[in-house]
């Protein structure tokens, strides 16, 4: 799941979260680790313009520094950058940063990348806008040898050159899993080629078995080889028969129902799903993804 609070955004932020803080990331944090969850999420954005700050909010926590303070206070999930803008910085600063909280978290990183889309930061930090897509590009090849297994690690290309450069500690994993966020053909392009998975943005069920076909004729074409995660992000989840209006699209009712549902997913090809619920409060929240891990899931 993604974490709630730490990113605001109007699409699916609830209420109590304008209010939300630290130890309510911690009690949720901990309620997933208990609970059996995969990875616990954070966003990434530097700084939003006026003219998107009502939409999307000004709240998003640095996920560096997020991933970091949860990693300290959970025991087995894995902590999920979904996405890292990683153009916004150089490829060394990206890897210290990420090397680190690998190494902290004994292995439990998953970097998840995408190309970002609000001009105004890329324009601040001095990045190209129009050239996103190029830059993430060789930011990934930059990152593979980065995040390798080497203590100087070299890459040579076009917008980034650098050997002899010592980075310790190493990350804890012989191979951080890199995921590309992103539901455009240059992103699913992207994911195939150069990624270890695919984290769709938004993609509705009935358009996901043509984006997943694709990935496969891609790998397929260009022979890439090894193993391939992919993701999707389900419907808004309610365990039970809720008691106020928690939104048409909201997939509700009994255990067996929504594992049922959910079920779909993978059959059409599915490794991992990201589940949001709905709740009016922390304490809500944590017993929505109580019920998930203990009643859901098994069915799973």
């Amino acid at each position: 799941m993604q974490l709630p609070v730490q990113s605001q955004s109007t699409i699916y932020a609830e209420p109590w979260e304008a209010e939300a803080g630290p130890e309510d990331l911690l009690h949720i944090a901990r309620a997933a680790d208990r609970s059996g969850f995969a990875y616990l999420a954070s966003c990434d954005h530097v700084g939003i313009p006026r003219r998107l700050a009502a939409a999307m909010s000004t709240v998003w926590y640095d996920p560096v520094a997020t991933l970091s303070f949860l990693a300290a206070a959970t025991e087995r999930v894995r902590l999920l950058s979904h996405v890292a803008v990683v153009g916004l910085r150089h490829p060394l600063l990206t890897a210290k940063q990420y090397a680190t909280l690998d190494h902290l978290s004994a292995g439990r990183l998953v970097l998840g990348v995408g190309a970002g889309h609000v001009q105004e930061e890329f324009e601040a930090l001095g990045v190209d806008f129009r050239q996103r897509g190029a830059v993430l590009d060789e930011c990934l090849d930059a990152l593979r040898a980065a995040l390798g297994p080497e203590e100087f690690p070299e890459h040579h290309g076009k917008l980034y050159d650098f050997e002899g450069l010592g980075q310790r500690p190493r990350p804890a994993q012989d191979r951080v899993p890199l995921w590309v966020g992103g539901s455009s053909p240059a992103a699913v392009r992207r994911a195939a080629l150069k990624g270890d998975g695919w984290l769709p943005q938004g993609d509705p069920r009935d358009r996901l078995p043509a984006q997943i076909a694709r990935i496969r004729e891609l790998r397929e074409q260009a022979g890439v080889q090894g193993a391939f995660t992919v993701g999707a992000i389900t419907e808004p989840l309610y365990v039970g028969s809720p008691r106020w209006y928690v939104g048409r699209r909201t997939l509700t009712g009994t255990p067996q129902e929504l594992a049922e549902s959910l079920r779909a997913y993978r059959a059409m090809g599915v490794h991992q799903i990201q589940v949001r619920f709905r709740s009016r409060s922390r304490t809500e929240l944590t017993d929505q993804i109580a019920a998930f891990g203990a009643e859901v899931a098994p069915h799973l």
